[in-house]
């Protein structure tokens, strides 16, 4: 009788890494040497290809800013723990943040562009008169 076996996600990440990066050998041995099912191995092999077949870049800024407030309390280990599920790392997380901010800036100073202008030609304008004053003083 063939009991369905649970595997711990520790064990799951070892056993795909170490199948990930078996060399020459087959799926195979590496299941017999893990004392697993090879058809169990297999599927995780795919799982795994099919969540890394989505590059970070593929990402949309909606998704981003949804993994950005996911990953935003957790601890480094789960953040790690959470980024390997979806196929991140932490640094996609940190660049897409700096991302927004500087979207965020841009944006901010484009808006507030003509009243910077006025303020600069105010200022300029004081300036003049502070000198014109100061050779009338002098």
């Amino acid at each position: 009788m063939n009991a369905k076996q649970t595997y711990s996600v520790e064990f799951r990440e070892q056993a795909l890494a170490k199948a990930l990066q078996r060399g020459n050998r087959s799926v195979g041995t590496v299941a017999s040497e893990l004392n697993m099912n090879v058809l169990t191995l297999r599927k995780w092999i795919r799982v795994c290809n099919a969540v890394d077949a989505r590059r970070p870049e593929d990402w949309s800024l909606e998704e981003r800013l949804l993994a950005l407030q996911q990953g935003h309390e957790l601890s480094d280990e789960a953040l790690n723990a959470w980024c390997r599920e979806r196929g991140l790392f932490a640094h996609h997380l940190e660049q897409w943040r700096a991302q927004f901010c500087s979207a965020c800036t841009a944006s901010s100073a484009r808006e507030n562009a003509p009243e910077i202008r006025e303020l600069k030609q105010a200022n300029a304008q004081l300036q003049r008169e502070l000198k014109r004053k100061e050779k009338t003083l002098a």
